[in-house]
């Protein structure tokens, strides 16, 4: 009876901790797999090619904190980056950050309002919007790539340059995913939306406004994408409106990975960062060894999968 007993703590710790214990088994499986791995240029390359989706990850977490979810991060990304390299071409550069932050914001800013004013549901919403800004891409960039101007050479430079031995793009990614631990742990505000997806009629009934936080997730999303965009035209020094195709599903599958629960309420930045980690290194690894990109996605579908069953089970055994 004791060893049962036993068997079923250390199968709750495994299951409590799962996150953890899927990345250290992709560190090892990696390593064993592929000797370049764990050189220098390889993990740079891995943290520039992860960073985008981190960034957008810990607005995703929020979103899916309240219940909700975002769909059209990804042709944010890929929106802003054609503004910010066309406004390379007539503005400073302080300016064309402040802007095309504030391009992603507004974007982010019509799905929060159609979401929690309206009503609408988020997948639909974010559905429509992501449809309409992934059109716009287009029609401003007229279906070709924007180059940054030579004059803007300090974007590019930050994009593919090192601080202290580090991307620079990683050590953006690494103040986003602080703040986000903070707000989430230490500030009312990270308390109120993860009640609000774990109850969301108790806290209306409390005297919050439900609305105004809704809001504010989906904002905070739209903003984070185009710090997602403006990083990824600064590192390839081009803007596409094809950038960011099937991010979203990127960022969705790592905070799942990250034991984020899709209805709301459970989830932290740490969890969600080990799952952009996980499902970065699912991807270098299968590059390293020659698997074909539409393989990935296969993978990338069933890893999700495994993960919402894993949260499942992990509820039956509570």
């Amino acid at each position: 009876m004791d060893t049962k007993i036993r068997l079923r703590r250390y199968l709750q710790f495994v299951i409590k901790y799962n996150t953890v214990f899927i990345f250290l088994v992709m560190l090892v499986v990696s390593a064993i797999v592929s000797d370049v791995f764990f050189t220098t240029n390889n993990l740079f390359n891995l943290v520039r090619q992860v960073t985008p989706v981190g960034i957008i990850s810990m607005g995703m977490l929020l979103v899916i904190l309240t219940g909700g979810i975002d769909l059209s991060v990804g042709s944010i990304v890929a929106m802003v980056g054609v503004l910010c390299a066309l406004f390379t071409q007539s503005m400073p550069l302080p300016l064309v950050i402040i802007t095309s932050l504030v391009c992603g914001l507004m974007v982010g800013s019509v799905s929060g309002y159609l979401v929690s004013i309206h009503k609408l549901a988020p997948f639909i919403a974010t559905l429509a919007i992501m449809s309409i800004v992934r059109g716009l891409g287009f029609i401003i960039s007229k279906g070709a790539p924007v180059l940054v101007n030579e004059n803007a050479s300090a974007l590019t430079d930050f994009g593919s340059g090192n601080s202290l031995g580090i991307p620079n793009p990683a050590l953006i990614l690494f103040l986003v995913f602080v703040i986000t631990a903070v707000l989430l742990k230490y500030n009312i505000f990270g308390r109120i939306i993860i009640a609000i997806g774990s109850n969301e009629e108790a806290v209306r009934l409390s005297g919050i406004k439900v609305s105004a936080y809704k809001f504010s997730v989906y904002a905070i999303a739209g903003g984070l994408s185009a710090v997602a965009g403006i990083i990824t035209t600064a590192r390839t020094a081009v803007g596409s409106p094809v950038m960011g195709v099937g991010m979203e599903l990127d960022v969705i599958a790592a905070v799942v990975i990250g034991g984020a629960r899709l209805s709301g309420g459970k989830g932290t930045a740490i969890n969600t960062l080990l799952g952009v980690m996980i499902l970065g290194m699912i991807g270098n690894i299968m590059n390293l060894i020659n698997i074909p990109a539409y393989s990935q996605q296969v993978i990338k579908g069933l890893i999700i999968i495994f993960a919402v069953l894993l949260q499942r089970f992990q509820a039956n055994s509570n």
